[in-house]
């Protein structure tokens, strides 16, 4: 992004003028989290020997949560969650869990908007639609209203904000930014997505809600798009966006609200699902664009876990070092639903991977989002 000046030329679709992200001031390792994981909700042996295994086998090394405060105290390093008793056997409630999403989620949207701003050499003034992207939490007003007042971003400017979409959702906040400068050139918009999945740490002893517990975490990605007569060959554009609904798959993924945070639910079924289907989709959509599946140079996938990862490797046949990044990222970061994809470029574009590059995640339905960069 910093050598966008460099040989300048005309382009036709909008361009990544900047990207930031960000993640919670503490972290905690993989190992950490089983413990913890045991502690609250460890109720017999079985599990108790079950949960350690199944938070290796996520290949993340360590997470960032708001909920995390610096210290060690009693092994739990947050009091939100607490080992669960005779009167509390499923966590904080929803409302309690709204609460503190409310309260966390405008520190980490900023600070991805502030780095995207600054990067982007954008004053806050030339921005005139915001996107904001969220399936982790509710509030109203909520992180677009703290955005505009902090940032001191325009009061006319138009809001739109992409809710409950998953971990795709931040390609679907994509699309609709691209949708706007294609309307409207002199349009500069903000995009922010923003997850505090550990907000949703489920107590259940169900294997499907344990494997999610042991993925997901939180951070905050931003982006600005919009039109320039003439970039460097370094500007990314955002050239299209696809989407597929894969047959008979609406059970696969889950993603529902309960009394007691949201509940994820990751059938067995969604590798099977991606090797069956994603190769076809993508071959059609990419002839659609004068492509082919091998003439893709990079790929931003979705870590959405291993085995997902592994899934979409598979059917693409694609070689090892091609994923390297996505698995750096699940490794480093965890899943952070939306959010993720976003990371994944960034160190794409930092490495200036070659293009055309297709990002791909998926989210219930089940569902996948691509986005095309030239």
């Amino acid at each position: 992004m910093t050598a966008m000046r460099r040989t300048a030329r005309a382009i036709a679709h909008p361009v990544l003028l900047g990207l930031g992200t960000a993640v919670p001031a503490h972290a905690m390792a993989q190992h950490e989290a089983a413990t913890l994981a045991v502690r609250l909700c460890g109720h017999t042996e079985e599990t108790a020997a079950l949960l350690p295994l199944l938070y290796r086998r996520t290949q993340v090394a360590t997470r960032g949560s708001v909920l995390l405060d610096g210290s060690n105290g009693d092994g739990l390093r947050q009091t939100f969650f607490q080992p669960a008793g005779p009167s509390q056997d499923r966590g904080p409630t929803t409302r309690q869990r709204m609460e503190r999403y409310a309260q966390e989620a405008e520190t980490l949207a900023l600070a991805a908007t502030r780095q995207t701003l600054q990067q982007a050499q954008c004053d806050p003034q030339r921005i005139s639609h915001l996107v904001t992207v969220s399936c982790t939490g509710f509030a109203a007003p909520g992180v677009d209203i703290a955005l505009m007042k902090q940032l001191r971003l325009r009061r006319t400017l138009e809001r739109t904000h992409v809710g409950f979409m998953g971990c795709h959702g931040a390609l679907n906040g994509l699309r609709v930014a691209r949708a706007i400068t294609q309307q409207d050139p002199r349009a500069c918009v903000l995009m922010c997505a923003v997850e505090l999945c550990s907000l949703h740490f489920s107590y259940a002893e169900d294997p499907e809600r344990m494997v999610a517990n042991a993925l997901f975490a939180d951070g905050a990605a931003s982006v600005v798009l919009g039109h320039a007569k003439t970039a460097s060959r370094d500007a990314w554009q955002v050239a299209a966006n696809g989407a597929c609904l894969f047959p008979d798959s609406e059970e696969a993924m889950r993603w529902q609200i309960g009394d007691h945070g949201f509940e994820m639910t990751l059938s067995a079924r969604v590798p099977g699902l991606i090797r069956a289907h994603v190769r076809p989709w993508l071959a059609r959509w990419l002839k659609t664009h004068h492509l082919r599946i091998d003439d893709v140079r990079s790929w931003a996938i979705h870590p959405g876990g291993p085995r997902v990862l592994s899934a979409v490797a598979g059917a693409l046949s694609l070689r090892p070092a091609i994923t390297e990044i996505s698995r750096q990222v699940l490794s480093t970061c965890g899943n952070m639903s939306s959010a993720t994809t976003l990371f994944i470029l960034e160190r794409l574009i930092k490495q200036h991977a070659p293009r055309p590059c297709v990002a791909l995640a998926f989210g219930p339905g089940l569902a996948a989002e691509s986005a095309l960069f030239m």
